[in-house]
C-alpha cells in the first residue's frame, strides 16, 4: 500500500504507534466500513473513522437533520437543518479527509434490504435507534461473516459490544438480546440523552471498528461494555455464546 506525502503527514501519529504502524494504516485504507445510523452515535463515529483514514465509508440513514439533533450530532451544523443526513455527512467527511471515499444509502434498514445495504463492508458499525433495525443489521452481518460493532445510548448510559457469531466460541447479537422483534423503551425525544454521552459511545464504537479491520491490542469480541456516566463508571462483562441461539448456535445456521 502506497501513501502520498499528504497521507503520511496526516496519519503520522498512527504510523508511529508500535501496535498499529504503517501496516495497520494500510489495512484501514483498504477497508470499507458501513455505518448504520448517522445520528448521535454515528455522527462522532463517522468523524473518527474518516479522520483515521478508513478507505471507504458506507453511510446508511433515511432521516433528515433536525434542530433537536444538533445538541449531540456534531457532524452537522445549523445550516444543515432539513438536509438528508447522509448527504450532510458526506459533505462533512469530504471536508475532513479527501482521501476517504463516501457512499451514501438513504434508506430505512429492514430485514429485506439489510444485506444489500451493508454489502461490501469489512465491518459494520450499528448506532441506529430501534430494535427491529438492530436485529436486521445483526442478522445480515452474521450471514455475511462481517464483524458487527453495536452501540446504544440513552440518557446518561450506554453499551457497546463487538460480535462475530460465526466463530465457534463467540456470540452473535441474538445470543445477547434473544429473538424478540420489538422491545419496550422510550426514545431520545421522550427520555432525553446527554450530548457528550452519545459522543463517548460513538467514539468508542469507532475505535472498535478500527480494531475490527486493523487489529491491535486485546480482542473485544465477546464482551459487553456498560457505561454509566452519572456515576462515572465503566465496567465490562463477558458475553457467552448461547448454544441454543437460533442464529448462531447448534440449532441455528
Amino acid at each position: 500500500m502506497i501513501f502520498s506525502d499528504n497521507e503520511l503527514a496526516r496519519y503520522a501519529r498512527h504510523i508511529v504507534l508500535r501496535e498499529f504502524g504503517a501496516a495497520g494504516q494500510a489495512r484501514l485504507k483498504a477497508a470499507s466500513v458501513a455505518v448504520v445510523g448517522a445520528g448521535g452515535i454515528g455522527s462522532p463515529a463517522i468523524q473518527y473513522l474518516a479522520g483515521a483514514g478508513v478507505g471507504r465509508l458506507i453511510i446508511i440513514d433515511d432521516d433528515r437533520v433536525d434542530a433537536s439533533n444538533l445538541q449531540r450530532q456534531t457532524i452537522y451544523a445549523t445550516g444543515d437543518s432539513g438536509a438528508l443526513k447522509v448527504e450532510a455527512a458526506r459533505a462533512a467527511v469530504e471536508r475532513l479527509n479527501p482521501h476517504v471515499i463516501v457512499e451514501t444509502r438513504s434508506a430505512r434498514v429492514d430485514a429485506g434490504n439489510a444485506a444489500a445495504l451493508i454489502a461490501g463492508a469489512d465491518a459494520v458499525l450499528d448506532g441506529c435507534d430501534n430494535f427491529a433495525t438492530r436485529l436486521a443489521v445483526a442478522d445480515a452481518a452474521l450471514a455475511a461473516h462481517v464483524p458487527l460493532v453495536s452501540a446504544a445510548v440513552a440518557q446518561f448510559e450506554g453499551q457497546l459490544a463487538v460480535y462475530r457469531g460465526w466463530e465457534r466460541a463467540l456470540p452473535c447479537y441474538r445470543c445477547f438480546v434473544g429473538a424478540a422483534p420489538e422491545r419496550d423503551g422510550g426514545t431520545c425525544a421522550e427520555d432525553g440523552v446527554l450530548g457528550p454521552a452519545a459522543g463517548v459511545l460513538g467514539t468508542l464504537a469507532a475505535l472498535e471498528a478500527v480494531r475490527a479491520v486493523a487489529p491491535f491490542g486485546e480482542d473485544s469480541t465477546g464482551k459487553l461494555l456498560l457505561v454509566d456516566l452519572l456515576a462515572g463508571r465503566f465496567r465490562t462483562i463477558r458475553l457467552p455464546k448461547d448454544p441454543g441461539c437460533p442464529a448462531c448456535g447448534a440449532s441455528g445456521t
